[in-house]
């Protein structure tokens, strides 16, 4: 068989924050990298680590940013390193109060970047790589035994259903803008 180019994939960021101004910051910049947000989950507790405490401060908040426009699953290294950056921006005497984690989903997984090696990550390229971190079947998405222990805890499965619902709706309007006329 031979190589076939990949199906454009489904955007989204991850936030962690302690912050609502920098917050709205870093919303406002991933837009004008990388276009208008389609949806906004509901905020969760991030209660699972006290990892980014330090950094961050107490009463860290996860929202998930869904956008618009689809990328090719190659795009992701270029958006992490873009993340990175905003990140960069935003921090305050070199502590992030904003933390951008991006990632993409098709029709059958979700892939988080990471700019950290581990065993089941895949290298891309540019010091990035993909973190295989949920896939999909029969209605739910289910977590791998290496997944981070809040999306073990399935507490983000309604927001990744939305999310794939919405990747949909653009894939069919994809199709239905190649479709000949008549």
């Amino acid at each position: 068989m031979k190589p076939q180019p990949p199906k454009p994939v489904k955007l989204f960021i991850g936030v962690l924050f302690s912050d609502e101004a920098k917050l709205e910051q870093a919303r406002k910049l991933c837009e004008q990298e990388f276009g208008p947000l389609d949806w906004t989950s509901p905020d969760f507790p991030f209660d699972v680590t006290d990892y980014y405490c330090a950094e961050m401060g107490t009463g860290i908040v996860r929202r998930f940013w869904s956008f618009a426009t689809l990328i090719q699953p190659d795009e992701l290294p270029a958006v992490k390193l873009t993340t990175n950056r905003i990140e960069d921006e935003l921090a305050v005497d070199g502590r992030r109060k904003v933390n951008l984690d991006p990632g993409y989903l098709d029709y059958d997984k979700v892939v988080l970047a990471s700019a950290k090696y581990c065993g089941q990550k895949i290298y891309l390229r540019d010091g990035i790589y993909a973190d295989l971190t949920l896939h999909y079947e029969k209605g739910h998405y289910y977590p791998y035994p290496w997944s981070f222990p809040d999306f073990k805890s399935g507490r983000y499965e309604r927001a990744f259903l939305r999310i794939r619902e919405l990747y949909k709706v653009a894939m069919a309007r994809r199709r239905q803008e190649k479709r000949p006329p008549g």
